[in-house]
C-alpha cells in the first residue's frame, strides 16, 4: 500500500471516527445522579470478569516478573522509547484540536529526543525543561463537542467510553511513522507500549491489586476512577467533581 493510500485511509478512518463518536454520545439527561452512564453495565461486567481473570492468570505475573527481573534504568528507558514514537501521533492530535503550542512542544521533544537521546531511550528533552505535552484522539473529539457516551470495558484494553473507544481505534492510524517505517520497525513502538505497560502494572501492582482484587465490588471501583481521571485529563472538571472514586456501587449482576 502507498503512502498516500494510506493516508487516505487513515482520512476516512478520521472522519468516520468523529461520526461514529458522535452518533454514540448520550444526552446528559441519560447520565445519572453520580455522573455514571452505564446502560452496558451487564455486558461490562462480563468484560470485567474477563479481564480480571486474565490479569490474574497472565498480565499481573509476567509485569511482576518484568519489573523484578529489568533494573529501572531500563524500564525507563523502554517507556521512553515507547512515549517518544507516540510523539508523531499527539503532534497531529494537537494540531486537530487547534493547539499549535502543544503541536510544536511535541515536535520539539521527539526531535530533541530522537537525536539527542538516541531515538528516545533518553528523555533530553525534559532534561532541556521541554514540557511534557500528550494527548489522543479521544480528546480531539472531546474538543470538537463529542459527548463521551456510555461507559464501556473492553477486552484486554480495560475502561473505556464510546468516544474514547472510537478515538482508540482512529489513533491506529495518527501516527505519520506508521505511514513511513517499513516492517518489521513499524511494530517498534506497539512493541514498546506493550513493555511499558508491563512496566507500569507491576511498579503499581498494589494499587492494582487493590483495586481488583482487594475491593467491594472492582468493576464499580475502577469505573469510578477511570471516569474521573479521564475527565481531569480533558479539563472536565464540573464533569469530575459528580463522581466520588469511593463510593461503590455494590449492585450484584
Amino acid at each position: 500500500m502507498t503512502v498516500f493510500a494510506r493516508i487516505k485511509r487513515a482520512a476516512i478512518l478520521l472522519v468516520a471516527g468523529a461520526s461514529l463518536a458522535a452518533c454514540a454520545a448520550s444526552p446528559d439527561v441519560s447520565v445519572s445522579p453520580d455522573g455514571v452512564y452505564d446502560p452496558y453495565e451487564r455486558q461490562n461486567r462480563k468484560v470485567h470478569a474477563f479481564n480480571r481473570g486474565l490479569d490474574r492468570a497472565i498480565v499481573r505475573p509476567a509485569a511482576i516478573g518484568y519489573s523484578t527481573i529489568l533494573p529501572d534504568e531500563i524500564e525507563d528507558s523502554v517507556g521512553h522509547f515507547a512515549k517518544n514514537l507516540g510523539q508523531p501521533s499527539v503532534v497531529v492530535n494537537s494540531v486537530l484540536q487547534g493547539d499549535f503550542r502543544g503541536a510544536g512542544i511535541s515536535t520539539v521533544r521527539f526531535l530533541t529526543n530522537s537525536v539527542l537521546g538516541i531515538g528516545g531511550l533518553f528523555d533530553v528533552a525534559t532534561d532541556f525543561d521541554v514540557p511534557q505535552h500528550d494527548t489522543d484522539f479521544g480528546e480531539t473529539l472531546y474538543v470538537w463537542g463529542v459527548g463521551e457516551g456510555a461507559y464501556l470495558e473492553l477486552p484486554v484494553l480495560g475502561p473505556s467510553t464510546q468516544r474514547n473507544t472510537a478515538g482508540k481505534v482512529v489513533d491506529l492510524f495518527t501516527n505519520p511513522l506508521s505511514y513511513t517505517l517499513e516492517s518489521p520497525e513499524a511494530y517498534y513502538g506497539t512493541i514498546a507500549g506493550v513493555a511499558s505497560g508491563l512496566g507500569t502494572r507491576g511498579r503499581f501492582s498494589d494499587t492494582v491489586d487493590s483495586i481488583l482484587y482487594e475491593s467491594a465490588d472492582s468493576y464499580a471501583q475502577a469505573r469510578l476512577i477511570y471516569l474521573q481521571n479521564r475527565r481531569f485529563e480533558l479539563g472536565d472538571g464540573e464533569a469530575a467533581t459528580e463522581i466520588d472514586p469511593f463510593a461503590l456501587d455494590t449492585e450484584g449482576f
